[in-house]
């Protein structure tokens, strides 16, 4: 339910991110020692994502991060029985069984603000973890001193994603289109080139929702999930949100997550995902750079998509 499962970009070369640290730089890795006693949430949004959740949940329960003080499920009200596999096959689980739908930000918002843990990991429900893997990402934003972070997301077959990129921009956006296209369906030459693209660790100015560990009093400051995105673009606009104050948005490849790309789009109504999309997409830009929003309006509007709330 996030922005980088329609789009994701990348990064331009040498244009300054936050903190004037170039976005294309690698990170040093000596800001700070992993305090004792740090604690970490797993939070997890769900909508009739049952068969994935239920292994996202096994993953964790096998290969729990060494901080980790409890996991949350948050469901959108889901028809699947997600809410009752949960709380027989996993008790100890925190679940929010919520009456309607509504969205993936406002969902994980419910679970942030409960949250007293100082670090906070959104995972969807088309993931796994494997051994070591959340520990390393934690080592990595604590070492570094970034605010958020994410990791190299890869689907079943080890192939990786884009997800993660720069502020959207029309010229971006089209960029990072073609990169996705490249890593998806690209011959031989173009998975080389997403295969080196994804292995620096660097600042950026978004990472993927679907795997997205937070400073959470960083998070706080920032307002949470702005939750007039019902589902897309939240992930970009919260990291906007966190460079604002001043904080950093890491990428690492040290750490690697699975990622079932569009399950948990395509088992929430996909047919109304477009919708979505769109007036998320419109919203977005609304917001951060109005003189596009016209441009984006007219050309939804020349395509016969509607943008009604």
């Amino acid at each position: 339910m996030t922005a980088a499962n329609e789009r994701q970009r990348e990064s331009p070369g040498e244009r300054r991110g936050a903190q004037g640290v170039p976005a294309s730089e690698p990170v040093g890795g000596t800001a700070g020692a992993k305090p004792p006693g740090l604690r970490l949430d797993v939070v997890t949004v769900s909508h009739n994502t049952r068969d994935d959740l239920a292994n996202c949940l096994a993953s964790l329960h096998a290969h729990p991060p060494s901080a980790l003080h409890s996991i949350v499920v948050v469901d959108n009200a889901s028809t699947d029985g997600s809410v009752a596999l949960v709380r027989e096959r996993w008790p100890a689980v925190r679940v929010h069984a919520l009456d309607r739908n509504v969205g993936f930000g406002a969902a994980n918002n419910v679970a942030l603000r409960e949250s007293r843990a100082d670090l906070v990991l959104l995972l969807n429900p088309d993931t796994t973890v494997s051994a070591g893997n959340l520990d390393v990402l934690v080592d990595r934003l604590v070492a570094t001193g970034a605010v958020a972070a994410g990791p190299r997301l890869v689907d079943g077959d080890d192939r990786p994603e884009v997800s993660f990129g720069p502020m959207l921009t029309p010229a971006g956006e089209f960029l990072q289109r073609l990169r996705v296209r490249a890593a998806a369906r690209g011959g031989a030459m173009a998975r080389r080139y997403i295969a080196r693209h994804v292995a620096r660790e660097r600042v950026v100015d978004w990472v993927s929702g679907a795997c997205l560990l937070l400073r959470r009093d960083a998070a706080a400051a920032a307002g949470f999930f702005d939750e007039r995105y019902f589902m897309y673009e939240e992930d970009v606009d919260l990291c906007a949100a966190l460079r604002q104050r001043g904080g950093r948005v890491l990428y690492t490849p040290e750490a690697t997550v699975v990622h079932l790309r569009g399950r948990s789009v395509r088992a929430s109504n996909s047919p109304s995902s477009s919708h979505h999309y769109d007036r998320s997409h419109l919203a977005f830009y609304e917001k951060h750079a109005p003189r596009w929003a016209p441009w984006l309006r007219g050309w939804l509007r020349l395509r016969g998509r509607s943008t009604r709330r």
